[in-house]
């Protein structure tokens, strides 16, 4: 039998590879031990099980792939209107219900836990904007879906629905809370500019204590201000009496920190019914940029119309814009 000598280089590889945790990785250690090995009769066996291992690899890898894209990416909602926001909460809180009241959507209504199985997106009509909420599936201390923290990471703000029929509420609040948490999202009053390095996602949430038209609503309401007032705001609704909505409705608006700028041409009306959204504190430059690049480069001054200017007010790029200001851009 003609010896291997394998060099020292060799060794080192195949060390890696049996380290390696996932396919790539693998495939790539096995390449670099190809790479590397002599080529000679003594090493024929050991090239050609190389070989084979790497071609069972990467068949196996592009298997998992092919599956992979075939899943539904629930984690992911294409986005639509102004903002979007995510309804999450414990079994039978009337996340589905809320979202019938307050977009016009049909989502599956039931007395019973778990209608929801996948996001149900629904838009909610704000004065002259449409608002995005997404109806999730319910999280239980034994239940979540893998991929809803993920979707939660990505949406602008979050309606923390609660059951207010519920003799056991601080608990599937709590449990809630914890759940996502473990899902590295935390929900908060006021979420940072910066998100934390550690990778937690701090979400701006609100709890909507639902069913408040229901007997014993007021003292479970004072039972929940109690432990949990202090840590997020709280809003009381009924979904199936509307109480409460109109409410819900614009202290939405007011959280996303978003305001409406209506542009116009000179000598001609303002439009009112295609706002350029923008986040609070931007400026006319962030306006003109967010209609088109080359429009932010050309732009020369602007003239306004609001309640911080008078009429037709002559402003600079980096002038502060306010809510329902109307804007007429002057390019070079």
């Amino acid at each position: 039998m003609v010896p291997a000598n394998l060099p020292p280089q060799y060794i080192q590889a195949e060390q890696r590879f049996r380290e390696a945790k996932t396919d790539e990785e693998k495939i790539a250690r096995l390449q670099e031990m190809l790479a590397i090995i002599p080529k000679h009769k003594g090493t024929e066996k050991i090239r050609a099980d190389l070989k084979t291992r790497l071609s069972r690899l990467r068949k196996g890898s592009a298997k998992k792939q092919r599956a992979a894209s075939r899943r539904p990416q629930f984690d992911h909602v294409e986005r639509e209107g102004a903002a979007q926001v995510a309804l999450i909460g414990p079994p039978n809180a009337g996340k589905s219900a809320l979202l019938a009241a307050l977009t016009g959507a049909s989502p599956e209504v039931a007395p019973y836990p778990f209608t929801t199985h996948r996001p149900a997106p629904g838009m909610m009509p704000f004065q002259n904007i449409q608002i995005q909420l997404i109806d999730t599936p319910p999280i239980a201390s034994d239940v979540m879906e893998t991929w809803l923290p993920s979707l939660v990471r990505k949406v602008d703000f979050v309606l923390f629905v609660v059951d207010l029929s519920s003799d056991d509420i601080l608990e599937q609040t709590d449990t809630v809370v914890e759940r996502l948490r473990e899902g590295r999202v935390e929900l908060v009053q006021t979420a940072p500019d910066d998100q934390p390095a550690s990778g937690v996602a701090a979400k701006k949430t609100v709890i909507v204590a639902n069913k408040c038209d229901v007997p014993g609503s007021p003292e479970r309401l004072k039972i929940l201000r109690e432990f949990f007032g202090d840590r997020l705001p709280l809003v009381q609704v009924s979904a199936s009496t509307g109480e409460g909505l109109e409410d819900l409705r614009t202290y939405v608006y007011r959280a996303l920190e978003i305001i409406r700028v209506y542009t116009k041409e000179p000598n001609r009306p303002p439009d009112r019914e295609d706002p350029v959204i923008l986040k609070r504190g931007s400026t006319v430059l962030d306006a003109a940029r967010s209609i088109h690049k080359d429009f932010a480069r050309n732009l020369k001054y602007a003239r306004i119309w609001g309640s911080n200017t008078y009429d037709g007010q002559r402003v600079e790029r980096a002038h502060v814009l306010a809510d329902e200001d109307i804007i007429e851009f002057h390019i070079r």
